[in-house]
Protein backbone atom coordinates (compact mmCIF):
# COMPACT_ATOMS: atom_id res chain seq x y z
CA UNK A 1 0.00 0.00 0.00
CA UNK A 2 2.71 2.27 0.96
CA UNK A 3 4.51 1.71 -2.65
CA UNK A 4 1.76 2.19 -4.08
CA UNK A 5 0.69 5.91 -2.55
CA UNK A 6 4.62 6.77 -3.43
CA UNK A 7 3.99 6.15 -7.12
CA UNK A 8 1.00 8.28 -7.03
CA UNK A 9 2.69 10.77 -5.39
CA UNK A 10 6.17 10.59 -7.28
CA UNK A 11 3.74 10.77 -10.59
CA UNK A 12 1.84 13.72 -9.25
CA UNK A 13 5.28 15.90 -8.84
CA UNK A 14 6.58 14.94 -12.10
CA UNK A 15 3.30 15.93 -13.68
CA UNK A 16 3.23 19.03 -11.77
CA UNK A 17 6.57 20.29 -12.56
CA UNK A 18 5.80 19.66 -16.59
CA UNK A 19 2.81 21.48 -16.93
CA UNK A 20 4.74 24.38 -14.93
CA UNK A 21 7.27 23.73 -17.56
CA UNK A 22 4.76 24.69 -19.99
CA UNK A 23 2.62 26.90 -18.21
CA UNK A 24 4.73 29.93 -18.83
CA UNK A 25 7.69 28.57 -19.43
CA UNK A 26 10.00 29.92 -22.63
CA UNK A 27 13.27 28.45 -24.61
CA UNK A 28 16.70 29.54 -22.86
CA UNK A 29 17.79 30.87 -26.51
CA UNK A 30 17.51 33.72 -28.48
CA UNK A 31 16.09 32.77 -31.84
CA UNK A 32 18.35 33.41 -34.73
CA UNK A 33 17.38 36.80 -35.44
CA UNK A 34 18.35 38.21 -32.28
CA UNK A 35 21.15 35.88 -31.43
CA UNK A 36 24.82 37.61 -30.79
CA UNK A 37 24.54 41.82 -30.79
CA UNK A 38 21.76 44.23 -32.23
CA UNK A 39 22.02 44.29 -35.46
CA UNK A 40 20.19 47.64 -37.73
CA UNK A 41 17.32 45.19 -38.19
CA UNK A 42 16.59 45.00 -34.70
CA UNK A 43 17.49 48.77 -34.25
CA UNK A 44 14.49 49.67 -36.74
CA UNK A 45 12.27 47.53 -35.02
CA UNK A 46 12.54 48.15 -31.80
CA UNK A 47 14.26 51.28 -31.30
CA UNK A 48 15.96 50.68 -28.09
CA UNK A 49 17.46 48.06 -28.42
CA UNK A 50 21.18 47.02 -27.10
CA UNK A 51 23.73 44.54 -27.37
CA UNK A 52 23.47 41.43 -25.31
CA UNK A 53 27.12 43.20 -23.84
CA UNK A 54 24.70 46.49 -23.29
CA UNK A 55 21.98 44.23 -21.89
CA UNK A 56 24.81 42.73 -19.68
CA UNK A 57 25.89 46.16 -18.00
CA UNK A 58 22.30 47.93 -17.28
CA UNK A 59 20.06 44.39 -16.29
CA UNK A 60 20.54 42.15 -13.00
CA UNK A 61 21.99 38.65 -14.10
CA UNK A 62 18.78 37.24 -13.53
CA UNK A 63 16.95 40.35 -15.35
CA UNK A 64 19.06 39.29 -18.43
CA UNK A 65 18.41 35.44 -17.98
CA UNK A 66 14.88 36.36 -18.10
CA UNK A 67 14.67 39.10 -20.32
CA UNK A 68 17.60 38.59 -22.78
CA UNK A 69 17.95 34.84 -22.98
CA UNK A 70 14.15 34.89 -23.03
CA UNK A 71 14.66 32.47 -19.90
CA UNK A 72 11.49 32.26 -16.88
CA UNK A 73 11.54 32.13 -13.19
CA UNK A 74 10.33 29.57 -10.87
CA UNK A 75 6.46 29.97 -10.12
CA UNK A 76 5.16 30.87 -6.93
CA UNK A 77 9.13 31.93 -6.16
CA UNK A 78 9.35 35.44 -7.46
CA UNK A 79 8.73 38.93 -6.35
CA UNK A 80 5.26 39.99 -7.97
CA UNK A 81 3.18 37.17 -8.38
CA UNK A 82 1.47 37.63 -4.74
CA UNK A 83 1.98 41.43 -4.86
CA UNK A 84 -1.59 42.92 -3.82
CA UNK A 85 -0.65 46.54 -3.53
CA UNK A 86 -2.16 49.32 -5.77
CA UNK A 87 0.50 50.21 -8.36
CA UNK A 88 1.63 49.73 -11.87
CA UNK A 89 4.60 47.90 -13.05
CA UNK A 90 7.12 48.82 -15.47
CA UNK A 91 10.05 47.33 -17.41
CA UNK A 92 12.51 46.66 -15.90
CA UNK A 93 15.33 48.01 -18.56
CA UNK A 94 13.54 50.52 -19.79
CA UNK A 95 10.91 52.04 -16.72
CA UNK A 96 8.39 52.16 -19.74
CA UNK A 97 4.97 51.85 -18.20
CA UNK A 98 3.42 48.11 -19.09
CA UNK A 99 0.62 46.86 -16.68
CA UNK A 100 -1.73 48.33 -13.66
CA UNK A 101 -2.59 46.51 -10.55
CA UNK A 102 -5.76 47.44 -11.58
CA UNK A 103 -5.49 44.51 -13.98
CA UNK A 104 -3.78 41.68 -12.19
CA UNK A 105 -5.73 39.23 -11.26
CA UNK A 106 -5.02 35.44 -9.89
CA UNK A 107 -4.44 32.97 -11.90
CA UNK A 108 -2.74 30.13 -9.69
CA UNK A 109 -0.03 30.47 -12.11
CA UNK A 110 2.88 31.28 -9.33
CA UNK A 111 3.44 34.22 -11.90
CA UNK A 112 1.90 37.84 -12.04
CA UNK A 113 -1.00 38.00 -14.71
CA UNK A 114 -2.61 40.55 -16.03
CA UNK A 115 -5.55 40.92 -18.41
CA UNK A 116 -4.10 43.54 -20.35
CA UNK A 117 -1.61 45.62 -20.65
CA UNK A 118 -1.74 49.51 -19.50
CA UNK A 119 -1.62 50.59 -23.35
CA UNK A 120 -1.20 48.48 -26.77
CA UNK A 121 1.66 50.13 -27.89
CA UNK A 122 3.58 48.99 -24.81
CA UNK A 123 3.87 45.34 -25.62
CA UNK A 124 3.56 43.29 -29.01
CA UNK A 125 3.26 39.27 -29.39
CA UNK A 126 5.42 36.96 -31.29
CA UNK A 127 4.84 33.05 -32.48
CA UNK A 128 7.05 31.54 -29.85
CA UNK A 129 7.52 27.42 -31.17
CA UNK A 130 9.81 26.40 -28.43
CA UNK A 131 8.71 23.51 -26.38
CA UNK A 132 7.10 21.79 -29.52
CA UNK A 133 3.96 24.08 -29.40
CA UNK A 134 3.09 27.32 -30.62
CA UNK A 135 2.29 30.00 -28.21
CA UNK A 136 2.43 34.35 -28.41
CA UNK A 137 5.14 35.40 -26.64
CA UNK A 138 5.04 39.08 -25.13
CA UNK A 139 7.65 41.55 -25.90
CA UNK A 140 8.78 45.02 -25.34
CA UNK A 141 7.92 47.06 -28.08
CA UNK A 142 10.41 49.42 -27.83
CA UNK A 143 13.36 46.99 -26.90
CA UNK A 144 11.86 43.77 -28.28
CA UNK A 145 13.24 42.26 -24.98
CA UNK A 146 10.68 38.74 -23.34
CA UNK A 147 8.26 39.81 -21.01
CA UNK A 148 6.34 36.44 -20.76
CA UNK A 149 3.53 34.84 -23.13
CA UNK A 150 0.11 35.56 -23.38
CA UNK A 151 -3.00 33.24 -23.08
CA UNK A 152 -6.73 32.65 -24.03
CA UNK A 153 -7.91 31.46 -20.92
CA UNK A 154 -8.29 35.23 -18.63
CA UNK A 155 -10.94 36.32 -17.03
CA UNK A 156 -13.79 38.83 -18.93
CA UNK A 157 -13.30 41.45 -20.18
CA UNK A 158 -10.51 40.76 -22.71
CA UNK A 159 -10.10 36.70 -21.54
CA UNK A 160 -6.59 37.18 -22.05
CA UNK A 161 -4.09 35.72 -19.34
CA UNK A 162 -0.93 37.99 -19.67
CA UNK A 163 1.65 35.72 -17.33
CA UNK A 164 4.62 37.96 -17.03
CA UNK A 165 8.03 37.37 -15.41
CA UNK A 166 8.39 39.45 -12.21
CA UNK A 167 12.09 39.57 -13.04
CA UNK A 168 10.85 41.82 -16.43
CA UNK A 169 9.26 43.96 -14.17
CA UNK A 170 10.03 46.72 -11.44
CA UNK A 171 6.71 47.99 -9.13
CA UNK A 172 5.68 51.62 -8.65
CA UNK A 173 3.46 51.34 -5.43
CA UNK A 174 0.43 54.55 -6.03
CA UNK A 175 1.39 56.92 -3.03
Amino acid sequence: MQSYFSKIITLSLVLMVGLTEVSCQNKQEKNSETKGNTSIEMDVKFPQAKSNAEWQKKLTKEQFEIMVKKGTEPPFNNKYFNNHEKGIYVSAATGEPLFSSEDKFDSGTGWPSFTKPINDDAVIWVKDNSLGMTRDEVIEKSTGLHLGHVFNDGPKPTGLRYCINSAALKFIKHD
